[in-house]
């Protein structure tokens, strides 16, 4: 029986990272229960309402969408190749700029 990629068996996930991924376990496993084009409509439709409403509303979408972004580059990190991690690093900044953009307005 292979072990899964998050199980506690799995070496060198250590502390804070293990406890992290053994949270993160039941909800990725719900995730990927569901059809893959959901989680990205739904991440999508935060951003894109995110950004239409602004206000408290926009902030609370995008700071969603932030925390999304965050714990799945955190969850992947070690798995990703150096051009994957610059990628995933791209994304987060993108996204904690429109965080910023909408908590922080002129």
């Amino acid at each position: 029986m292979p072990i899964h990629p998050l199980s506690e068996d799995r070496p060198g996930s250590r502390g804070v990272r293990a406890g992290i991924e053994r949270v993160s376990l039941p909800l990725l496993v719900r995730l990927a229960a569901l059809p893959r084009a959901v989680p990205f409509v739904v991440l999508l439709a935060a951003l894109v309402g995110g950004l239409v409403a602004g206000g408290p509303v926009g902030v609370l979408l995008t700071g969603f969408v932030l925390l999304v972004v965050l714990w799945m580059t955190y969850l992947g990190w070690p798995r990703l190749a150096m051009s994957e991690r610059f990628g995933r690093l791209a994304v987060s900044l993108m996204a904690l700029a429109l965080f910023l953009t909408q908590a922080f307005p002129r």
